[in-house]
């Protein structure tokens, strides 16, 4: 093929005989073309070059990655949560269950009632797992997580039905399989009124989505009618060996109905359901019914289909069984108006016949939670299935989503948006300090662009909008310089500006972060062997604090776990409850003397065992509250709090929260933030042995959270108390200027004498040790360890993994997920001969083999006898916990 040969600086180009002639126009053109355009490719990658070197593409780059750093940064901080412990509290890392999904994150929750319409929660009626229990059962019962950790990977479960036969309930729901993200049916079981629940497994299983599974007796037979509107079809199952094998009985509707149940009535049965197939129909607010002589059919359908074809709010979809209560029929519906399956709505149905039917809404009863996304059914709840049991009392099951339908894809809008935002932010300043020069060309504004002759001006000139947009657009690429004249970055204001620019951008990044990787926003509870539970919290305080307690009890009422605030009003006019913007009921406790000791008074009407005793000036996140609960509930003899102290010296000395952590050890726990055992800690600290220590507690009015370590301390040789390490602590009362201990170092002399008369009393603790948790020590050690760089961790960190008997995932990032090589390393040491325990610690110690020798044998550290000798006060057994030491926490 010939080549075009171009002139220079736009001139006429030439062309041989063998390259392009000129009497073949359309081959020049051909030529031209492909020359100027690979010109135009030429001059766009020396722009590109350019712009990649140019300092304004440097600093929008530079900016990009310094917020994506300290947006890093923020999720690792928030979201990551290297110290959450090894517990079930969640599903295991190997189950590909509870994954987040669009439909939403169901669960399901159990009530109580003497009535339909009185009907409470399983945490309201105090229930029990059985009269040894440590804590009273509450909702939800059955989650994502019961599914899948016994071995169906579940991403949410829905749409609960009850069937009873005698004492034993199975329950019946939709569960949407993590694997194939299709809805099956699974089923359950429960024999102490569904407190606890046996998980069965999956009850149907077909190759399209199902759900609602209305399960009914007739004529001896069980059958079940799910919705299966996928196959375009109602269809009954009928149970060969009930509750795990069914069989296709029959096709009843070949129509693909939603949520329909049968219901006998006046010697007629009837199908109510929803089409939502047919031009025209409004989608979940269709209802259709249909009548027979038989649930087998043929079914026929009303005169008046469809009765309902309005807004989705009415309730027309149903929302579960329907149920007789005195002689009346009611049925429920859900109102899908603010989102789908925002709430239950209870209709009472006044006339069902083949030709009429009327209906009347009715209350529930039904109280809604205000802890917003911390609740399980916080955002809605849409499925509710209530009956009457052999005693009379009336049980229910109701499904409930903290989140609303969609969440996660308007989250990932936001936060895009919040990202986009950013890029916007990083523009601003990069055209306020002149390193982006933001300027928009003029041709771009142009009615057209390309070369302009005299022609083509005089159809612009003519052309009224084309103009105005170039007059804007000059204008616009002026307001840059304005704006920076105006603001001058070089004056103390202009910096001011810039860093509240800044700080925005910062701020959006965050929220960007949040809603990618925050989750649903939820602080949920953990759950413990699939149960949870409650909590009372219980604060002193006094009226210069009332501020304080405003804020106290608006934030903590909304964490999920807490069922009640208890208010130890020890001075001046009590506020009345109605004062205070709390979401759980408040009791206010007005003492007669003001004195430490009413933290620890007897509560008859506290009706949870567990209690967090808190102070009204400390706040944290309400998922470390969770947290510390549930380890609570691992140890309920034990306090299990978030305020280590650690014990020691000659003569004792109280030290700060930084002593313990130095030490990586700590025997105190302070109750100022602490779960206790009502029963347990109550009558221990008003027990007659601990009447010398209130009265000391009384002199100082100070140490009574001491006191209470010293009381666990000398009825227990085992460990005593347990520590969590919090994720953030603010301390309110700074900002109020009305703290109780305003001179540390009063504070600090005043314990210190403290420690020594208890010592005298009650023996001393010195003597104990005790160590974080796997995940705070993965934290709080290695983690040091990893900055010196050239020290590695030693073995004895795998020794005391195992004297703890846990696996802590930070360790197993730490060691690249390879435990078997703490191992081999630990056996290679002890081969060559090398002192794996640390070069203070020759073996196991005599302590470890003797202890009651050692006993005998430990030091005094001026403080009374490290063992309960027989001279001292005992609240219960003598013999102390002896921990051997250990070269890490030297």
């Amino acid at each position: 093929m010939g080549v075009y040969e171009a002139g220079v600086n736009g001139t006429e180009g030439t062309a041989t005989a063998t390259t392009c002639s000129r009497s073949n126009t359309s081959m020049r053109c051909w030529c031209r073309w492909r020359w100027e355009n690979h010109q135009q490719h030429n001059v766009l990658r020396q722009r590109l070059v350019s712009l990649v070197f140019s300092s304004g593409f440097t600093f929008f780059f530079g900016y990009l990655v310094l917020y994506g750093s300290i947006g890093m940064f923020y999720a690792w901080l928030m979201f990551s949560k290297p110290y959450l412990r090894s517990t079930n509290a969640s599903v295991g890392l190997k189950s590909p269950g509870c994954q987040e999904d669009n439909e939403g994150s169901w669960s399901i929750g159990v009530f109580y009632g003497d009535s339909p319409f009185s009907l409470k929660p399983i945490e309201a009626m105090n229930e029990w797992r059985d009269e040894g229990a440590a804590w009273p059962i509450a909702n939800p019962v059955v989650t994502c997580a019961s599914l899948s950790d016994a071995g169906f990977p579940s991403n949410f479960v829905a749409d609960p039905f009850l069937y009873v036969q005698g004492d034993t309930l199975f329950l019946f729901y939709e569960t949407k399989s993590s694997i194939t993200s299709q809805g099956d049916i699974g089923v359950a079981k429960s024999i102490d009124k569904g407190a606890t629940w046996q998980q069965l497994g999956i009850a149907l299983d077909e190759d399209w989505h199902l759900s609602y599974p209305y399960v009914f007796n007739y004529l001896g037979q069980i059958y079940m009618m799910p919705e299966s509107s996928q196959k375009g079809e109602l269809r009954l199952y009928r149970a060969l060996n009930f509750p795990l094998k069914w069989t296709l009985d029959k096709v009843l509707i070949k129509n693909p109905l939603v949520d329909s149940f049968i219901i006998n009535r006046a010697g007629e049965y009837w199908l109510f359901g929803s089409d939502h197939s047919g031009v025209g129909t409004r989608k979940n607010g269709q209802l259709e019914i249909w009548y027979s002589s038989s649930p087998l059919g043929p079914w026929k359908p009303h005169k008046k289909n469809p009765i309902y074809n309005v807004d989705k709010s009415v309730g027309a979809r149903n929302g579960g069984r329907p149920f007789v209560y005195d002689g009346n029929l009611y049925r429920v519906g859900q109102d899908c108006g603010e989102t789908y399956g925002r709430r239950v709505r209870i209709f009472k149905v006044e006339v069902l016949t083949k030709d009429d039917y009327k209906e009347v809404e009715v209350p529930l009863g039904f109280e809604e939670s205000n802890k917003g996304p911390n609740a399980w059914n916080g955002a809605r709840y849409h499925h509710l299935d209530v009956q009457q049991l052999s005693s009379g009392k009336w049980i229910a099951v109701m499904d409930g989503d903290r989140v609303p339908s969609g969440d996660p894809v308007h989250r990932f809008i936001l936060g895009s948006a919040s990202f986009a935002a950013v890029t916007v932010v990083v523009v601003v300043l990069g055209v306020l300090l002149g390193a982006v020069k933001c300027m928009i060309p003029l041709n771009w504004c142009a009615h057209l662009s390309g070369k302009r002759n005299n022609a083509f001006l005089g159809r612009e000139r003519s052309n009224l909008f084309s103009s105005k947009v170039r007059r804007f657009c000059s204008r616009l690429n002026r307001v840059p310089l304005s704006v920076r004249g105006k603001i001058k970055p070089n004056t103390w204001a202009g910096k001011l500006v810039l860093a509240v620019i800044f700080a925005v951008g910062v701020a959006l990044m965050c929220t960007g972060v949040k809603y990618f990787y925050g989750g649903n926003g939820a602080e949920e509870a953990y759950p413990l062997n699939g149960s949870y539970s409650q909590f009372t919290l219980l604060t002193m305080t006094y009226d210069a604090r009332l501020w304080n307690l405003k804020m106290y009890a608006r934030h903590y009422s909304r964490c999920s776990s807490v069922k009640e605030i208890v208010v130890v009003w020890n001075k001046g006019i009590p506020p009345r409850s109605s004062d205070l913007d709390s979401t759980v009921p408040v009791r206010i406790r007005v003492e007669d003397q003001n004195s430490l000791n009413n933290r620890f008074k007897k509560d008859t009407m506290i009706k949870t065992r567990a209690v967090l005793e808190l102070d009204d000036d400390i706040m944290m996140s309400c998922d470390d509250i969770e947290r510390g609960f549930n380890v609570w509930r691992q140890h309920p003899d034990r306090i299990v709090g978030f305020y280590p102290r650690l014990v020691r010296g000659s003569p004792l000395k109280y030290r700060d929260e930084k002593y313990a952590r130095r030490h990586e050890s700590y025997n105190m726990i302070l109750t100022g933030a602490a779960f206790i055992d009502r029963t347990l800690a109550f009558e221990r600290y008003w027990s007659s042995e601990a009447k010398a220590g209130r009265e000391l507690v009384d002199s100082y009015f100070n140490c009574e959270d001491v006191l209470l370590n010293y009381l666990y301390a000398n009825a227990s040789s085992s460990q005593t108390v347990e520590y969590v390490r919090p994720t953030w602590v603010i301390d309110t009362s700074k900002f109020t200027g009305v703290a109780i201990s305003k001179n540390t170092n009063v504070h600090y002399k005043i314990r210190s004498n403290c420690l020594l008369k208890f010592s005298e009393i009650y023996g001393s603790i010195a003597g104990r040790k005790f160590y974080p948790s796997c995940e705070d020590f993965c934290v709080g050690y290695l983690i040091r360890k990893r900055k010196r760089k050239k020290q590695t961790p030693v073995t004895g960190s795998w020794e005391i993994l195992v004297r703890q008997k846990t696996r802590c995932s930070s360790l197993r990032r730490y060691w690249g997920g390879d435990f078997g090589l703490l191992k081999v390393q630990l056996t290679s040491l002890r081969l060559k001969g090398i002192n794996y325990r640390g070069k203070d610690s020759p073996g196991p110690s005599a302590t470890e083999h003797h202890p009651q020798e050692a006993i005998s044998n430990n030091e005094n550290n001026g403080s009374g006898n490290q063992g309960f000798s027989s001279s001292k006060v005992h609240v219960g057994p003598v013999t102390r916990q002896i921990s051997a030491p250990d070269p890490l926490m030297q």
